[in-house]
Parts: structure tokens; C-alpha cells; sequence
């Protein structure tokens, strides 16, 4: 009785740590303007493998297929935005524009599990609908950054900042690229030949080292971007350095699928080893066309929880509970209603269920415990509880009526 390999059960430490973060990013998002939402863990096939077509590795790869008692053919989402653009297609809120959405979400996509990365993952994200100015993509890169900022991680990480242009500007670079690395065709990874014929723009994707040698002389795109390109591209620069957002231009950083458009970005860390990015995006323009839709632009990211969470420094800390122990089974109807009295107000009430008092302090304190109160009738009878404090260890009465006040104190 083992995990599926590349899964793991979050544990009550790491489970408060996806918690937090998720807490931390939607109070962020929020005050963004966006809205959460949340879409199905599994889709039809289409509904990934249109956006992401069939020769990416993810659907040729990585995608996890079901095919389901009724004959049809269905995937776990591999990623957020296809299943948010499907939501925004499929309850007619095309008319609804300029719409911000946000999500925490799990995904699933088969590959080899590593430091960082695990066949079910958990993201955050953001998505932006219906603006086509360089605002919206310095307004999801802020927001993003405001995350990272308010996890204290963003010392960790560095912006990287790139233009893909438009689509005639990717047309004028993809044959120059193509034309480039006919001369290199039989030095090429098999995967990258085949993108040679179907998506040569993935190639500059690529992690193999024989290509990376190869690309390292490959013509550049912003040699042939057009005069709108340039001008899109300056003037989210001149945003972002109006606001004090440092960035890294790095012109090997593309999306090389033709629905995508202008600003690609990703912060990236030095200290998750190889999968260094930790939050990424890009604009989309044509997504939401492709997949049925009207022709409305887009720009949003998406980042992994499991990396962020590698990245803190500062953990949080469950509540420390008062646990109540009764002295003998007689006193156990008294406890358990002093339990429900006091969790009705607020406090972090535990049990003290079973053993003697001494198992139950020594439970308690494993539990990390702030207090214990140690309760017999007796004591009820005078109005006086015991109080324990964990941390110095001092006992003392306190009445009934002042125990609450003392507590949340």
C-alpha cells in the first residue's frame, strides 16, 4: 500500500505549508481585482490537446487519457488556463469583459519525478481576458511578484523577460530559424527534427545539450520583430521600470505555440536545482479563438506551490491548542462540555482522550499544546479550574468566567 509513484500525501506540516500559500496568494489576487474560480480535474481530450497540439510533450507524453465508461476519450488537466478559457467559452461570459480569474488547482501530468517536480503537482494562477494593452501583462506580472514579495521569496528569484511578437513578426523569425537549422538537421534530437517540421519555434525549448549547442549561434527573434512588436514590448519595459520591477531580458525564453503573443516571462530561482522556474506566463491572444471562442486576448500565469514552498524560509506555525484532560472517567461529561463552551467562543480546543494524566500531558505536549486545563468536579464545584502553562510550566486556578479572557490573552 504505496503512493502512485510521483505523488505524495501532504502531511499535516506540509499540508498547512500549500495552505498558507494558497491563503497568501488569493488575499494578493484579490486585491488585484481577480476572482477565484475552479474548473474540473478532467476534461474532454479536446480541450487540452487543441491549445497544446499533438506534438508537444505534453499531449504526446505527459498527458494522462481516460477513457471513460460512456466511450468518451477525457484527460486530467495538465495545466490551468485551457480549462479556464473552456469555462469562459462553455457559460457564455465572453460578453463579460475585461474578466480577471484566479485559481489554486491540482495537475497532473506523467514524467519522471525529480526535486520540485511530481506527476500530481499543485498550481496557482491567474488569468486576464479581454485587455490588449502592455498594461495587463505588467499587471499580471505585479501581481505575481506581490505573491513571491508577500511569501518573503522574492529575494529568491529573478524576473526574465522576453517578446515573442506578433504573429507576422514570428513568421518573418521562424523562417530565418528554420532556413538556420536546415544546416544543423542531422545533428538535431530526434524530438527536435520533428519539431523541425510541425513547430520549429519549440526547438529553442529544447533541454538537450546537442541543440542547445546548436542554438547557441541561431538567429534572434527580436531581429525581426516588426515596428507594433517593439513598440508593445517598450512599453511594458517602461511600466515595469516605472515601478521598480527589475528584469533580465532573455531572448532564448519563447512559447513556441502560435496562439501565444508578445510578452513571455518567468521568475526563476537558483536554489530548486535544474526546475528553477517558479512562476511563469505569457500573453495569449489567439487561445480563446482556437478553442471556439470569440477573438479575445489574454495573459495570465501559473506557478507550482510545491516550488514556492521550497523557497520559504519562514514556515507557519499551526494553532497552539489548550487541551482539556479530565482527571477520571466521572469528569469526562464536564470536560467535553467545557470543550464545546469554549470552541463556541473561538479558541483552539483539544481533548485530552485517553490514558492517564500523565500520557495525557505528554500527549498534549507533543501536540504543542499552550495550555492545559486538568479538570475534575471538585474543582468545577468551587468555580476554579486548573491552568497549566506548557511553555514555563507554572499551575494555577483561574475561575470559570475568567478562563476565556485568560485564554485568548
Amino acid at each position: 500500500m504505496q503512493p502512485v509513484r510521483g505523488t505524495h500525501d501532504l502531511l499535516p506540516e506540509e499540508f498547512l505549508v500549500h495552505s498558507y500559500i494558497k491563503k497568501v496568494a488569493f488575499e494578493v489576487m484579490e486585491n488585484f481585482g481577480f476572482s477565484g474560480v475552479d474548473t474540473p480535474i478532467f476534461e474532454f481530450l479536446e480541450v487540452f490537446a487543441r491549445p497544446l497540439g499533438d506534438a508537444s510533450d505534453i499531449v504526446s507524453k505527459e498527458m494522462y487519457t481516460i477513457h471513460d465508461k460512456g466511450g468518451e476519450v477525457l484527460a486530467l488537466r495538465p495545466e490551468g488556463t485551457a480549462g479556464v478559457v473552456r469555462m469562459l467559452i462553455s457559460n457564455g461570459l465572453q460578453q463579460e469583459m475585461p474578466a480577471k480569474f484566479c485559481y489554486a488547482i491540482p495537475c497532473f501530468r506523467y514524467e519522471r519525478p525529480q526535486k520540485g517536480r511530481q506527476r500530481q503537482f499543485h498550481q496557482i494562477g491567474t488569468e486576464l481576458f479581454g485587455v490588449s494593452s502592455f498594461y495587463a501583462d505588467a499587471e499580471v506580472i505585479a501581481v505575481g511578484l506581490e505573491i513571491l514579495k508577500s511569501l518573503k521569496v522574492d529575494n529568491q528569484v529573478r524576473l526574465h523577460l522576453n517578446t515573442i511578437g506578433d504573429l507576422e513578426s514570428r513568421k518573418v523569425y521562424r523562417e530565418k530559424l528554420v532556413e538556420y537549422l536546415r544546416g544543423y538537421e542531422n545533428d538535431l534530437s530526434p524530438e527536435s527534427k520533428i519539431r523541425l517540421e510541425k513547430n520549429p519555434m519549440r526547438i529553442l525549448d529544447s533541454k538537450d545539450q546537442g541543440d542547445r549547442k546548436i542554438l547557441e549561434s541561431a538567429p534572434l527573434l527580436h531581429d525581426s520583430l516588426n515596428p507594433e512588436s517593439r513598440a508593445f514590448f517598450d512599453g511594458l519595459r517602461n511600466v515595469l521600470e516605472t515601478q521598480n520591477i527589475a528584469y533580465t531580458i532573455d531572448q532564448k525564453l519563447v512559447r513556441g505555440l502560435d496562439y501565444y503573443s508578445h510578452t513571455v516571462f518567468e521568475f526563476i530561482s537558483d536554489n530548486l536545482g535544474a526546475q528553477g522556474t517558479v512562476l511563469a506566463g505569457g500573453r495569449y491572444d489567439g487561445l480563446v479563438k482556437l478553442m471556439g471562442g470569440q477573438d479575445i486576448p489574454g495573459v495570465g500565469f501559473g506557478s507550482g506551490i510545491e516550488r514556492i514552498a521550497m523557497l520559504l524560509t519562514e514556515k507557519p506555525s499551526p494553532k497552539r491548542p489548550t487541551t482539556i484532560i479530565p482527571v477520571s472517567a466521572e469528569d469526562e461529561e464536564a470536560a467535553w462540555s467545557l470543550v464545546f463552551n469554549l470552541r463556541k467562543q473561538g479558541l483552539p480546543i483539544d481533548m485530552g482522550y485517553s490514558g492517564n494524566l500523565s500520557k495525557r500531558m505528554k500527549k498534549a505536549s507533543k501536540n504543542n499544546a499552550r495550555y492545559c486545563i486538568v479538570l475534575s468536579k471538585g474543582d468545577l464545584a468551587n468555580n476554579q479550574l486548573s491552568l497549566k502553562d506548557m511553555d514555563s510550566g507554572d499551575q494555577f486556578m483561574v475561575s470559570v468566567e475568567e478562563l476565556p479572557l485568560r485564554l485568548k490573552a
